[in-house]
């Protein structure tokens, strides 16, 4: 492996864990090789099942999936001991203890956020090439598009329009705003946005129209004054107000939280009680995969 310049790429498949991208040459000269990504390809799945009673089978209950636990293993192949002991330590902080990005370049690139799970196993096979297997764990198992896609809206409105008297030929100059957000999700489960309003707004009202036409309305109750802005997680069921205050107990979904599903869209509809221009409804969302 010496003297392969820096930036040499063994594969497309591309791992990134912290500041280490495995598959290429590094700025030190230390390749990187990832020779195993046990966990990528699926999470371990909870569900509980009850024999059925004097017949054949079982009765099975909902399924969901468990953490995705990750083992990346491989070498590194450093060109001096001085570097290689560096990567040794890199290799360490890497498999943080705190949320740290992990990113396959597929297809479609995609990433977790993980944290170490397990002891490290890094030993040296000789002075210069490092063997190592971490484990990690997320917990969300969803595996994300790396592009993230977000989607505004004022509130809806029209504007211009013909006023009388009318003199042919009639030429109308109405504008409307729809108050709508279309978003899609390319992936194989669904995925859950992070809406962000931003005042004046009385009594704001999102509406989420499932493909299926169903309908699911989150309700805030209390008012939003100008400057204020409110985020709400669909996934983590939050909703704070100006980045520091929980207004959760304002917030209503009597119909459930809205999901973008696997492979559809949904039309994200914004509401209040009275029109401000100011007003502004922000989603932020990004394709999931199991």
């Amino acid at each position: 492996m010496a003297g392969l310049a820096p930036g040499f790429r063994f594969t497309d498949h591309l791992i990134t864990l912290g500041d280490i991208v495995f598959g290429v040459v590094d700025d030190q000269g230390v390749h990187w090789h990832c020779a195993e990504d046990d966990g990528w390809a699926g999470p371990d799945v909870r569900m509980e099942v009850s024999q059925r009673e004097a017949d054949h089978g079982a009765w099975s209950a909902p399924a969901y999936l468990a953490e995705r636990v990750i083992t990346l293993a491989g070498k590194a192949f450093c060109p001096s001991q001085d570097v290689a002991d560096d990567a040794f330590e890199r290799l360490l902080a890497a498999a943080a203890l705190t949320d740290t990005l992990l990113t396959v370049q597929e297809t479609i690139p995609k990433q977790m956020v993980v944290r170490r799970s397990g002891k490290p196993l890094v030993k040296r096979q000789t002075p210069m090439v490092l063997e190592f297997s971490l484990q990690l764990t997320a917990a969300d198992p969803r595996r994300y598009a790396v592009t993230e896609q977000v989607g505004t809206t004022p509130l809806p409105s029209s504007t211009g329009g013909l006023t009388p008297p009318l003199t042919p030929p009639l030429v109308s100059d109405a504008v409307t705003v729809a108050g709508q957000i279309n978003a899609s999700n390319e992936g194989s489960i669904d995925t859950r946005p992070v809406f962000t309003i931003t005042g004046p707004a009385v009594s704001p009202q999102i509406l989420t129209q499932q493909p299926d036409g169903t309908v699911r309305f989150l309700t805030y109750s209390d008012t939003l004054y100008d400057g204020d802005v409110l985020s709400i997680d669909t996934d983590a069921k939050t909703c704070v107000l100006n980045g520091n205050v929980s207004r959760r107990r304002f917030l209503s979904t009597p119909t459930g939280w809205p999901v973008i599903p696997a492979r559809s869209a949904v039309a994200i509809q914004f509401r209040a009680t009275y029109y401000n221009s100011s007003a502004l409804l922000t989603a932020r969302w990004r394709s999931a995969w199991i």
